[in-house]
């Protein structure tokens, strides 16, 4: 199907059109769901009259409250989706996801070393969950690079500083203070309890950057997606792109992370589920991108739902939704091979 507007015109196929469609349709339908769902249940009309502007205590607590949630666990699954998409398109694996491979380890180690260390402000823990994840991305990237980064090599080694950031984090959250232990605790689940505009303010603007710093790149990054050999040919300077892709990738978790902790397996599940839902070659990052949200916002609010009215941390319910996933993923490549 082309579409036009204007002198700009595109080339898109009829079922990631309906596949976008769907999933903006779910999107739009759980959202309201989460305007309407609190201590008491505001009704459609009450919701739009929030949104609206209409003055009233009830139309406050919309507003302040559950509106900034809610787009908080739709940026941040887009955010996360993405993240996703492009490790995978990196190193050519389903595995290949910023939660598998150390980077939410990295920045999780960063923020417990403010906590226990520096006993820094809420700004001060939240740069050092981006320069965690930053300084464990390119550990990975550097450990991968000899004869050029490989997909498998990166994977590999992305779990091994996984496994070892991981022992690290327990280790420093068994010796410090029981107090600030409980806060890492809490913190490391994942969360977007409490979330308001204040917090999401910077991280939404952070992503939007981002954003269409990927969509400058998609049309580069297509052909990157291509055979190596047959990428090169057509003009693309493969590590630069992927240097370039690997830092979008970084900065979209690292972004996620420093608000609402590492919120495990959206990252790893959003892009395949994408993919097949599209019956697209290789992980695009659109139907990434939109299922991430719907994914992160439906888990948010099965944790609302789940122990009201003192409601789960969402990592915890994406940790399941991922860990089912996950084991589906398994058995089939077992059957395939």
């Amino acid at each position: 199907m082309v579409l036009r507007a204007g002198p700009f015109s595109a080339l898109v196929e009829r079922r990631l059109l309906v596949l976008v469609g769907v999933l903006v349709a779910a999107l739009a339908g759980l959202a309201l769901v989460g305007l309407m769902y609190g201590p008491t249940w505001a009704s459609p009309v009450k919701v739009l009259d929030a949104l609206s502007g209409a003055r009233g205590g009830s139309n406050v607590v919309i507003r302040e409250w559950r509106l900034p949630r809610v787009l908080a666990a739709i940026v941040f699954g887009v955010a996360l989706g993405i993240a996703g998409a492009i490790f995978q398109n990196i190193t050519r694996n389903p595995m290949g996801s910023p939660d598998v491979i150390g980077l939410d380890a990295g920045a999780y180690t960063g923020a417990l070393i403010v906590m226990t260390v520096l006993h820094g402000s809420s700004a001060l823990l939240t740069f050092g969950s981006v320069l965690g994840g930053v300084l464990t991305a390119a550990l990975v990237y550097l450990l991968s690079m000899r004869g050029g980064v490989s997909g498998l090599r990166l994977v590999v080694i992305g779990i091994a500083v996984n496994a070892t950031l991981t022992a690290l984090n327990s280790w420093i959250v068994l010796r410090a203070e029981l107090e600030v232990a409980l806060a890492a605790v809490g913190w490391h689940a994942g969360s977007l309890n409490g979330v308001d505009w204040a917090d999401v303010r910077v991280p939404f603007a952070v992503v939007g950057v981002l954003l269409v710093l990927v969509v400058l790149l998609s049309r580069t990054a297509r052909q990157g997606a291509l055979d190596p050999a047959l990428a090169v040919t057509t003009g693309v300077r493969l590590e630069r792109l992927q240097l370039q892709m690997v830092l979008i990738g970084v900065a979209c978790t690292a972004t996620v992370t420093a608000v609402a902790g590492p919120i495990a397996f959206i990252a790893l599940a959003a892009p395949q589920i994408g993919r097949r839902l599209a019956g697209a070659p290789g992980t695009p990052l659109l139907p990434a991108a939109l299922t991430g949200a719907v994914l992160l916002l439906g888990a948010d609010l099965v944790a609302q739902v789940l122990l009201d009215p003192v409601p789960l941390p969402v990592g915890v319910v994406s940790t399941a939704i991922g860990g089912c996933y996950l084991i589906w993923l398994l058995a089939k490549e077992v059957r395939r091979s």
